[in-house]
């Protein structure tokens, strides 16, 4: 990416996860959320990884980034990594070293999606399949670890920190959740509360859920049956979802929410010391916002 695209390593990487089918943000939370993430990008100088195409939380990301586009001319790297078979019209993306138009306008009538048009890079993931998620998974992860490890201050051989911000989502969000704090080193992450599905669940699960990850019987009868109706599941299906939700409770302190407040503070906080989260947060005087924040 650094040869082919000419790019400068990242001082920050921002994984964006969510929900794929089309979800409405209330207005003010999708104002503080397409803020707080351009906000939070410029300020670090960081890259922004989402799934590519124009649907669910990736739309929600390219509206923040086409109202940053008609304010400023800070170019910020968003780079879409989507699986081939879901890409309509691909036909036009084959080529070497050409340029071609591409057709954003969707087609109802397809079970395909377009790109995301505002999204500065692409990576197109293909292992055969078509109309199907999954190709793109492990190759962004994959990616997101290679370039955690480069060395962006080499005096003190610190590698580029990776946070991930979680908006909306299906069960696969809170397993994906799972994974990144599971990881070595572990990765933070911020959800967006009030903002649907899986991050109303995994920030009611942060908010009452005690040292341990442990719950007490009546929340556990509750959330069960919150996941059972949130994503049309089985009482068997809610409750191997509710132990992957308990497993990431257990490292709660690696993650926070956010409602009604500044995602750049939130970002900061899980990523740099201290010291330079107050001074980065004075300089762009964010510590009048309050919130909640873990």
């Amino acid at each position: 990416m650094t040869k082919e695209w000419q790019l400068e390593l990242p001082k920050l990487l921002i994984s964006v996860h969510g929900g794929l089918q089309n979800f409405e943000l209330q207005p003010k939370l999708k104002q503080v959320f397409g803020k707080g993430l351009i906000k939070a990008a410029m300020t670090t100088g960081a890259w922004i990884f989402t799934g590519g195409v124009n649907t669910g939380v990736i739309r929600h990301v390219g509206d923040a980034l086409k109202d940053h586009a008609s304010k400023s001319r800070g170019k910020i790297c968003t780079i879409g990594i989507a699986p081939w078979g879901i890409v309509e019209n691909q036909e036009d993306l084959i080529g070497k070293d050409v340029v071609r138009p591409y057709q954003t306008m969707s087609n109802p009538m397809s079970k395909l999606t377009v790109l995301n048009s505002m999204h500065s890079h692409f990576i197109l993931a293909d292992n055969g399949t078509t109309g199907k998620y999954g190709a793109e998974v492990k190759l962004r992860r994959q990616l997101e670890k290679h370039i955690s490890l480069q060395k962006i201050n080499t005096r003190i051989g610190q590698g580029v920190p990776v946070v991930a911000l979680i908006v909306e989502g299906g069960p696969n969000v809170i397993s994906i959740v799972l994974e990144y704090l599971r990881d070595t080193p572990p990765v933070p992450v911020v959800v967006c509360d009030g903002s649907g599905r899986a991050s109303d669940i995994l920030a009611f699960g942060h908010k009452y859920s005690e040292e341990g990850g442990l719950i007490n019987e009546s929340l556990r009868d509750q959330l069960l049956v919150t996941i059972q109706k949130t994503f049309t599941y089985t009482r068997t299906q809610a409750q191997h979802l509710f132990i992957i939700l308990m497993e990431c409770m257990k490292k709660k302190e690696l993650y926070g929410y956010y409602y009604s407040s500044i995602i750049l503070r939130h970002i900061m906080i899980k990523i740099l010391p201290h010291s330079t989260t107050e001074n980065l947060m004075r300089k762009h005087n964010c510590l009048s916002i309050t919130g909640i924040l873990f």
